[in-house]
Formats: C-alpha cells, structure tokens, sequence
C-alpha cells in the first residue's frame, strides 16, 4: 500500500487574521486590503495558466490542420502541389518549434503553480490546483453522426491506427501521436476496442494483448482530458511524464484496467463465436430439412424407442433406401414422384423368388 504524502500541508499560508497587529492599525481594514491582494495574485495567476494553454491548444489546431494539409499534397502530382508541399512543410516545422515553446511555458507555470502556498481561498475553492483550458462546448452528437464520424475517421487513418496499436515502448508510443496528434480521440479508442475482439476471435492472443495496451494507453489520456477539461491533444505528453516516472499507485490502476479489459475483450469474443456457430448450426439444420420443413434428425431423435427399431428393420430390409440417387446421381427425395414406394418395393421382391 502507497504512503500517504502530507507534504503537501507544509506550505499552507495561515489565514489573514491568524497573526498579531499593532495596536494602532486598523485590523479589520488590514486583513481585507490583505485578502484582496492575495485574490487578485491568485486570479493573475489563473489568468496566465488559462491563456497559455489557449495558446498551446491553438498552436496544436494548426498544427494538426498544417498536417492534414501535408497529407493531401503529398498525394498530389500537380507541380503547384509540389511547390506549395515545400511551404507546407516549412511552416509544420516552424509550428513544431512554438509547440515546443508552449510546452515548456506551460511546464515551467505547472511547477510554479505546484510551488505555491495553500490558503483559505485555495484549499475552499475547487479547480485551482489545476490549468484549465476554454473548450468550445460541443453539441451533442446522434448517434447516427457518431456512427458516420467514426466510419469516416478509420476510412482515413486506419493505417495509422493500427500501426499505433502495434507500439511497445511508451517513447514511440509518446512520439508517434507527437507526429499524428489527431489519432488522440474517441474514435481511435473505439477502433483499437474492435480491433482487439478481432484479434481474440482470430485466436491471435498474443497480439490481442499488444493491441490492449494500447487501447488502455489512449482511454488513460481521453480520462485525463476530461479531467482537465483540455483537448485530449493537448495533455497526452501529461500521461506519459506520470505514467514514465513509475507512480506506484498510478501503474497499478493501469495495470488493473488493462488486465479488466482484456477479461472483457475476451467475453465479448466468446459471445461473438458462440453466436457464429449458433448461425452456422442453423444454416447446416435449413440445408437438411425435409419436404415438409421438419429436420429428420429431429424427427428421427423424438421417436419412440421401438419406432427406431422399425426404421432400422425397414433400411436394412431395403422397405426404405436414405438418400437414394437415381443414375443422374440426384436424390429421388427431391421429387416426391420419384419415391418407391412399400408396394413397388414388395412387387420387386415377389418378381425376384419367381425368377
């Protein structure tokens, strides 16, 4: 079991009338002109935070879009295409350098942020301890345009996905979505999920448990943008700096998720081949059902005992032929015409002793 840190209790600032005065001042007045000062300190502060992750979430859009772009002329074979791919390119490498930049400002207003005392205002109000990023509030989706979203999201990065999926190491892992910081989303979580049954009804174990990883890794960093009410895009780095620095009790959350989505993955394939084979049963049952619609083998197992033994009697006597082929090689039991019946066989056999 992890320890409890009570670190954190050494740096609370006592509250504004916890301290003696001079007689002479006017206390009341003096800790309000204190209180207000610290306020409006605290919402400097928050103010800065709030505008330098607006900065690097934008600078990340047009990073992403700059992306996009370099997708779409790379297929290009127009001249101009190949011309303005050079600018394109020019410009994602100059966004990568602010991205850089952003990064490192909002790192250095994190650890200032963690540096600073607890007080009255802070330990009362919920949300400070932690940067927040304005997000455009988004319209709630059918499920009809979820449905169209995420078939046009894996018509397009499809590729991408699976070869996220097949990572190992959390390096590659943190710089592949560095490269493709549009796979940071829903649908690539959901794709990775199906991806994974696949595998499992495939039998391909091993690398079901491969893909799973990776599936928990994103599911971890969509978690924690909700958390920070950021663009998952723009705190994935968050999640591999806690998940690299071997947090105990944050690696072994993970690990519990990842072993209980493997049990569920493995649950629902189960499912999925028990359904197939329920189909392929009914499928071969349709195949052999007789004129009538009935299934000779259920027919044959509901008879009575002594019922079977006649039927035994009648096929070894010759009365019944199963499946008899006339010389064109169809079955006879096709057309019911075409079926001997008890008299023609028993004229056969009275034809046979005369002869």
């Amino acid at each position: 079991m992890s320890r409890i840190d009570y670190s954190v209790w050494d740096h609370i600032e006592v509250s504004d009338d916890e301290d003696d005065t001079h007689p002479n001042i006017d206390t009341p007045s003096l800790f309000r002109w204190r209180h207000q000062a610290r306020v409006e300190r605290m919402e400097e502060f928050q103010k800065k935070g709030e505008e330098l992750n607006k900065g690097l979430s934008e600078c990340r859009r047009k990073l992403a879009d700059t992306q996009k772009k370099i997708k779409e002329l790379t297929i290009s074979t127009s001249e101009d295409a190949k011309a303005e791919l050079s600018k394109v390119q020019a410009e994602e490498k100059k966004l990568k350098k602010e991205e850089r930049d952003w990064e490192r400002k909002v790192g250095d207003y994190q650890r200032e942020e963690k540096k600073m005392p607890w007080n009255v205002d802070t330990l009362s109000k919920d949300g400070f301890s932690k940067s927040i990023v304005n997000v455009k509030p988004e319209t709630e989706e059918t499920e009809e345009e979820k449905e169209q979203k995420h078939k046009t999201f894996v018509e397009k990065y499809e590729k991408e996905i699976k070869h996220f999926g097949m990572l190992r190491r959390w390096d590659d892992s943190q710089k592949y979505l560095s490269d493709h910081p549009h796979l940071v989303c829903e649908e690539t979580a959901n794709y990775l999920v199906i991806m994974c049954i696949d595998l499992e009804v495939e039998e391909k174990h091993a690398l079901m448990e491969q893909v799973a990883h990776q599936t928990i890794v994103m599911q971890f960093i969509l978690e924690l943008a909700k958390s920070l009410k950021v663009d998952p895009r723009g705190c994935f780095r968050q999640f591999f700096a806690k998940i690299k620095t071997a947090d105990q009790q944050y690696q072994e959350a993970f690990n519990d998720e990842l072993e209980s989505f493997k049990e569920r993955v493995r649950g629902r394939a189960k499912i999925r081949i028990e359904k197939a084979m329920k189909e392929y049963e009914e499928e071969e049952r349709q195949k052999r059902l007789g004129p009538g619609g009935l299934d000779p083998v259920d027919v044959y197992e509901s008879l009575p005992p002594e019922a079977k033994a006649h039927m035994k009697r009648c096929i070894d006597s010759g009365l019944w032929v199963p499946n008899a082929k006339g010389d064109d090689g169809e079955e006879k039991g096709d057309e019911k015409d075409d079926e001997p019946t008890y008299e023609e066989i028993q004229h056969e056999k009275e034809e046979a002793k005369k002869e």
